[in-house]
């Protein structure tokens, strides 16, 4: 399998961008595509559809094929994979039950190949994203290779969208379905992020919301916590921001943490506003603020992943948190080099809203503030 990419801040950048990579004769069957949601998506899509590739693609909040991130530009890999090695399947949600779309999407799976694996992008759904981890393998039969993450919107968090070739939908669900005898996937999920301070008890929370932590009303514990002043600060305002720099760390009996960004506040209920579920009655802590430690065991993570299963590579596809973006500042361009420099293979990688992957000595789940990384290598007889 062999691998290009290309990026540009139009369409006609990727035109030119697209002749001058096929010129030696290469001929990909399939594009991976992370672009600003500003940009003329049917323009990219009709240019690809002239050459026969199949098109998985989402809206970004930034987009990389390098350490320089591209903020609302178009990055594109191109990849020349075996059609018989993968199938590329489009939902839009609506009403539908996410849950058993993704159990529908894990069934084809097995019904297409024996070993199974999955890259998927969703739509900022308003359901938890470990439905679609939990459909996925209860339709595959089995706890399947589940990687990717769900679309950006360049921070407007207004209507991030997936697309492919006929197709788009801020509520769409879609998975490029691998075939593992074919295609080696592995993948790690990491976050690096320190935990700080001792275990609080969610005891009240509904879905993503947390009312109140150790029985005390959440975002006023919160709001201690970091020293603001919320109602004074967001006056005109019900729901307000409280940034990315402290998600929390919801403790497991088993396993590393999971991360959840708590970045929104409701004034009102004095609730916290996740961005994933949180069990009524788990146990988190704060998380200190990033700096080169935090990166240094994302890289290690991936080193380590490398030289256990997966030393070389064809392609790297990156899903990153916005909230590392955000909380990171320019030490997000020095991560995504070092990562980089792991396999040092054509990569691609865009900041998304939510993440789905497996962390070292953990299993299959929907994450906030992580790192997702996934290597793909083509297997020869």
């Amino acid at each position: 399998m062999k691998a290009k990419t290309i990026q540009g801040q139009s369409a006609a950048d990727i035109r030119s961008a697209l002749t001058e990579n096929m010129a030696d004769g290469f001929r990909p069957t399939l594009a991976i595509v992370f672009l600003s949601a500003k940009h003329e998506r049917e323009a990219i899509c009709t240019l690809l559809q002239e050459h026969d590739i199949r098109i998985f693609g989402a809206s970004a909040s930034g987009a990389f094929i390098s350490s320089e991130i591209c903020e609302s530009g178009i990055a594109i890999m191109l990849l020349d994979l075996n059609p018989s090695d993968f199938s590329l399947v489009f939902f839009e949600l609506g009403q539908a039950d996410p849950y058993e779309t993704a159990r529908f999407i894990g069934k084809k799976g097995k019904e297409l190949f024996s070993n199974p694996s999955f890259i998927i992008t969703s739509g900022w759904l308003h359901s938890d994203g470990q439905q679609i981890i939990q459909g996925i393998n209860d339709g595959a039969g089995t706890e399947a290779t589940v990687f990717g993450g769900m679309a950006g919107d360049d921070i407007t968090t207004a209507n991030p969208f997936v697309f492919t070739e006929n197709a788009c939908s801020p509520a769409g669900l879609m998975a490029i379905i691998l075939n593992e005898d074919g295609i080696s996937m592995k993948g790690i999920a990491t976050c690096g992020w320190k935990p700080i301070g001792i275990s609080k008890t969610i005891t009240k929370s509904e879905g993503n919301i947390i009312y109140t932590i150790d029985h005390e009303p959440a975002l006023d514990l919160v709001a201690r916590y970091l020293g603001l002043d919320i109602d004074q600060e967001s006056a005109d305002s019900e729901i307000i921001v409280l940034g990315a720099f402290y998600p929390l760390q919801v403790e497991r009996d088993e396993g590393p943490p999971v991360m959840r960004s708590a970045s929104l506040g409701n004034k009102k209920d004095r609730s916290l506003i996740c961005s994933g579920y949180v069990q009524e009655g788990a146990t988190f802590k704060f998380s200190l603020p990033p700096d080169f430690d935090v990166i240094d065991t994302v890289v290690s993570e991936c080193m380590e992943m490398k030289n256990a299963g997966q030393p070389n590579a064809d392609a790297v596809i990156m899903f990153s948190c916005i909230s590392r973006h955000l909380a990171f500042g320019i030490l997000a361009n020095e991560e995504i080099e070092r990562i980089q420099q792991v396999w040092k293979e054509p990569f691609i990688g865009f900041f998304s809203y939510g993440e789905f992957g497996k962390s070292k000595n953990g299993k299959y789940e929907f994450h906030n503030n992580t790192c997702c990384l996934v290597a793909l290598q083509e297997k020869h007889p």
